[in-house]
């Protein structure tokens, strides 16, 4: 299994686990594409399923950074070390 977090904006995304992560997801009605990982989080007293980070696909690299900043605190798997 993975662990997918699905960027949706400032303060806003979603939580999922999946079977497998394909580069282009419809989710919600709205086109996800995967802009990071999936990546196995270094074990630290606790096993971590490999983190995959979706973005919707109309946004640049720049704005990807952006929002992927700004909800890190909030999100635990974008914290792990790696």
């Amino acid at each position: 299994m993975y662990a997918v977090i699905l960027l949706k904006g400032q303060n806003r995304f979603s939580r999922e686990r999946w079977e497998s992560v394909p580069e282009l997801v419809q989710y919600e009605g709205h086109g996800f594409s995967l802009r990071a990982g999936p990546r196995q989080p270094q074990s630290n007293g606790r096993e971590w399923d490999p983190v995959a980070v979706y973005a919707p696909d109309e946004l640049t690299e720049e704005e990807f950074q952006e929002i992927y900043e700004d909800n890190r605190h909030r999100i635990t798997e974008l914290r792990l070390r790696y």
